[in-house]
């Protein structure tokens, strides 16, 4: 199971595809209902699941708002039972403005109307270690959380002022990316360390950024200059790969 935002549908997607190209005669389905998705490879006995949650931590409508809780996760029910689960959150945690869907964060039961965004995302992602720890049996379940997935709308990031993803054909060519680790993945490195089961940091934050040719730009379909979602075929492929060869490790 996937769980996480749309790059977390962009992995399922993926998988989906790759799964149904290794055995293309194999009888399948897909199901979908609210924020739970499902594809099965019935001759396999194979499911494979999408649980899309923007922020891993609940988002609930409450008299005052739509209130993200920073402490709480109520929907940990539906992700119980996997062999394998993969987490991922980060790019909803920036989102201000109309483009965000929460009018207030609240911590132990008191409201904020904001909060510097990466200690917010600590306090969420603490939230969720805690349910690992609590939850997870290792002996059944094997855990990974997706790394930083980079968005590549300002050409500053890599040395080109002036540029965005459109029309980008090449990836980036060098020995270090210019922009450096985000610090949202060391706010993950910091989480992630201090969980004494074992997940595994699927760390895929470095090659992406190198791939500002690999976005859907203007024919996503979902905005109209699309720089953080990727094209399939294509990168999430990559972040499949990495996942297949720990799984069969």
């Amino acid at each position: 199971m996937f769980v996480g935002d749309s790059l977390s549908l962009n992995q399922f997607n993926s998988l989906a595809c790759m799964l149904h190209a290794w055995v293309p005669k194999s009888r399948s389905t897909f199901s979908q209902r609210d924020a739970l998705s499902k594809v099965a490879f019935e001759d396999y006995g194979l499911e494979l699941y999408l649980y899309r949650t923007a922020y891993l931590v609940d988002l609930d409508r409450e008299k005052v708002g739509r209130v993200l809780k920073l402490d709480s996760i109520k929907n940990g029910d539906s992700w119980m039972g996997m062999d394998v689960l993969v987490f991922n959150t980060w790019h909803w945690w920036t989102h201000t403005g109309s483009s965000q869907p929460w009018d207030y964060v609240q911590v132990n039961n008191k409201l904020f109307k904001d909060m510097n965004r990466f200690l917010a995302y600590y306090k969420g992602l603490t939230t969720w270690a805690k349910w690992v720890q609590r939850n997870v049996n290792p002996a059944k379940t094997k855990v990974f959380f997706l790394g930083i997935s980079p968005v590549h709308y300002q050409g500053k990031d890599w040395n080109r002022p002036t540029k965005s993803c459109m029309g980008e054909t090449q990836p980036f060519f060098g020995l270090k990316y210019p922009a450096g680790t985000p610090m949202a993945w060391r706010v993950v490195s910091k989480v992630l360390n201090k969980i004494t089961k074992p997940v595994y940091f699927l760390d895929v934050t470095t090659l992406s950024q190198y791939r500002k040719d690999a976005h859907p730009e203007g024919y996503s379909g979902v905005m109209a200059v699309d720089c953080s979602h990727w094209c399939l075929p294509g990168l999430p492929d990559t972040w499949n790969e990495l996942l297949s060869a720990v799984l069969s490790g």
